[in-house]
């Protein structure tokens, strides 16, 4: 029986296992349907978004000219709503200590051989002097449940000493936080720490595969994991992060369930996930290969990012370093607007690199160039490196940004305060050679700017850095 509900405050009604096999029936029977699909991108051409359905059946598609076009498209959009500019974040892992039972995890609490690792208020301290150094301003922290080693005053006094630490030109100005699933209470104190975006992937939303992957701790509670986004908005924290974890379950799947957790924090709260995350299963410590054998292909996991792209268009797309420098380099392209750089995935990782023999990494990393090297690659590219975190700051989140993002105002706000972030990267931490592209990179594009009272702020901003004034903003 379809009990499918997207403004029902339950996972198993706006999540609805027979929803999403009847939208896998209508994609497979429909997927040659070559009028319908075109259809279909002609009016997502008004960057309105699409149906979760809709953008099955663009998934479900084997014609390769509908790939082109559906390519092509994205490329559009991600250049309507986001420009050029590409948002640079890294990872801090605070612990690794955790009681879930995750088969696809390193952390899970039966893996004895580990090296479980929790950072003191002093080593976070060097660790965050450590990714000022290379330039970030915007942090994702990450932990392992443990509610007694990894407690959620831990997490606040963290936060508390990630904003108070200013070296030379640096500060971290963005600390959003992707923790276990909690209640409203641990949500609202979240939210008064000053935290940006909360980020909780779902992992799979098939809830018997969910069920198994996490035979046991509280992470295995489909129900309370699923309707966390819920909670952490009700308590005010109206910018949260979706994701799926790529290969656990079927992709298919899973792509239809989280278009359907956004659409359902769309209908219930007015505004959709700030961000949606699409890694995919990497090998790590402890975790049977052969557990996961629903790999996603690069062709079709480039279409899942180009889709959700067209789907969801007001949405952040979000890739990290378990994907290659070639994957990274179509995805932007195609959509991704954040990816981060210069990654360590261990506990304390960027103060002294790990051995080896330390095993205390979450997941093997792809892309290991240096945080300096991906900006230098993107400004090759083309785009603009973007440090901003002005939206939070400004107060500008939850449904007031999506209203600026879906109007596209908010390229009047972006394209300055990129530009601005850049220009402090490279007067700060640049090699000459970077310097002197991401200078002319800027020239180029401060013509971009259509307000001529906005460009004429901007150039005096840019002079004011060279004078060692630092973060200005829009």
């Amino acid at each position: 029986m379809n009990n499918y509900n997207s403004e029902s405050k339950k996972a198993a009604e706006f999540i609805d296992h027979e929803e999403i096999m009847d939208t896998l029936k209508y994609a497979e029977a429909n997927k040659a349907d070559l009028e319908t699909i075109r259809k279909i991108l002609a009016r997502a051409a008004d960057c309105k978004g699409l149906s979760y359905r809709e953008a099955a059946l663009l998934l479900e598609c084997e014609d390769r000219e509908i790939h082109s076009e559906i390519f092509k498209l994205a490329k559009q959009i991600k250049e309507r709503f986001y420009g050029n500019r590409i948002v640079m974040f890294a990872p801090l892992y605070l612990s690794n200590y955790c009681i879930n039972g995750c088969k696809y995890c390193p952390y899970h609490g039966q893996n004895k051989h580990i090296n479980r690792k929790k950072l003191t208020q002093e080593q976070i301290r060097s660790e965050v002097i450590a990714l000022q150094d290379m330039g970030h301003k915007r942090l994702a922290l990450e932990a392992g449940e443990h509610p007694l080693i990894n407690p959620i005053e831990y997490i606040l006094e963290s936060i508390e000493t990630i904003y108070s630490i200013k070296h030379k030109n640096g500060a971290i100005r963005r600390v959003n936080v992707n923790i276990a699933a909690t209640t409203v209470e641990n949500y609202k104190k979240l939210k008064d720490a000053g935290i940006g975006t909360y980020i909780l992937f779902q992992e799979t939303y098939n809830k018997n595969a969910y069920e198994d992957l996490h035979p046991s701790g509280p992470k295995g509670d489909y129900a309370y994991h699923t309707e966390a986004m819920d909670r952490a908005m009700e308590a005010g924290i109206d910018d949260v992060g979706c994701g799926v974890l790529f290969g656990l379950n079927l992709y298919k799947y899973d792509f239809v369930g989280i278009l359907m957790h956004a659409k359902h924090l769309e209908d219930t709260f007015g505004c959709g996930p700030h961000t949606i995350s699409v890694p995919r299963v990497r090998p790590a410590d402890d975790v049977d290969p052969e557990t996961f054998d629903n790999g996603v292909p690069d062709e079709v996991f480039k279409r899942i990012i180009a889709i959700l792209r067209i789907t969801v268009p007001y949405t952040g797309i979000i890739m990290s370093t378990r994907e290659t420098e070639a994957m990274r380099g179509e995805a932007v392209k195609l959509g991704v607007s954040q990816i981060s750089g210069g990654s360590r995935t261990s506990v304390g990782g960027y103060v002294e690199e790990e051995k080896v023999e330390d095993n205390s990494s979450q997941f093997d990393v792809s892309d290991r160039r240096t945080l300096g090297e991906v900006v230098d690659w993107l400004i090759d590219l083309g785009h603009v490196p973007s440090f901003c975190t002005a939206c939070y700051r400004e107060g500008r989140t939850g449904d007031r940004f999506m209203s600026l993002v879906k109007s596209g105002q908010i390229a009047n706000i972006c394209q300055p305060n990129a530009l601005m972030t850049l220009k402090e990267y490279l007067e700060d931490y640049a090699s000459e050679e970077t310097r002197l592209k991401g200078l002319t990179l800027i020239e180029e594009r401060l013509e971009t700017i259509p307000n001529a009272k906005v460009k004429t702020l901007v150039k005096g901003h840019l002079k004011d850095m060279e004078n060692g004034k630092r973060d200005f903003r829009f």
